[in-house]
């Protein structure tokens, strides 16, 4: 079934319009007909399954006929804090990483970033493709909710908001040199069970500076390796995703 969100909490029983992109997605895409089914998530997490009752001006009514504890978020809400690569390298980093589960993702401004977004406008305009494509990797791969692009933060800023997260990792290329071996990072990974809120910080083409990690591991960042080859931007996040949803979900 086709997945939809609205922004607050549904009561069991009501009917419930949606309207804009959605009414005409259902209306003029899908041409759902009266009494089919889809299944409109809230924002306390609960998944309702709901039959078209009809549609009126601007807006497709739906019925809530049961609902249920959504069953596909990982069980640590998961930040990427995303170095902010070149050209639309990072459309593609937000759809996949929606699909693989993470909960927010922050663009950040490190020392080797080419990119610079000029003036609030142009990164306005960036924040809301970015959320459009994350709405819509959501909606694709049956997410619960619709995970948040926050604005662009600074390195020092994003550091600062990770320290409310359980556990922080930083894969590093260079982890070896600071004594980080694939051994230990198996176990750091295997510490991730328990966790309700994990951070990963994955640096822009060219990577980190060896001083931004030292910052990072200053603030409870800790430096893991994905493996001995060298990962793209687009990838590294993509693998430290991966790994983290095989070792926290049940």
């Amino acid at each position: 079934m086709q997945h939809f969100y609205i922004d607050r909490e549904i009561v069991p029983g009501e009917q419930i319009g949606l309207s804009g992109d959605d009414h005409n997605h259902i209306k003029n895409v899908l041409r759902m007909k009266r009494g089919e089914k889809v299944v409109i998530n809230d924002t306390k997490g609960i998944s309702h399954i709901c039959a078209l009752a009809g549609f009126g001006e601007g807006c497709s009514y739906f019925d809530e006929e049961e609902s249920f504890r959504c069953e596909t978020e990982l069980p640590a809400k998961t930040v990427l804090y995303q170095g902010i690569p070149k050209k639309d390298k990072m459309d593609l980093i937000i759809e996949k990483a929606v699909e693989l589960g993470c909960s927010r993702i922050v663009p950040v401004m490190t020392k080797r970033v080419i990119v610079k977004i000029e003036d609030d406008r142009k990164e306005a305009r960036k924040l809301e493709r970015w959320n459009a494509i994350s709405k819509s990797a959501a909606m694709q791969s049956g997410r619960g909710v619709i995970p948040v692009i926050d604005r662009v933060m600074s390195f020092g800023q994003a550091l600062e908001d990770c320290k409310k997260l359980d556990k922080v990792l930083i894969p590093y290329e260079e982890s070896e040199s600071i004594g980080c071996t694939m051994e230990g990072s198996r176990e750091v990974i295997k510490g991730l069970s328990g966790a309700k809120s994990i951070g990963i910080f994955i640096g822009p083409e060219g990577g980190f500076e060896a001083s931004e990690v030292e910052e990072a591991m200053k603030a409870g960042a800790i430096p893991v390796s994905l493996g001995k080859r060298i990962l793209r931007t687009e990838t590294a996040g993509l693998a430290a995703l991966s790994i983290i949803m095989f070792a926290t979900e049940p």
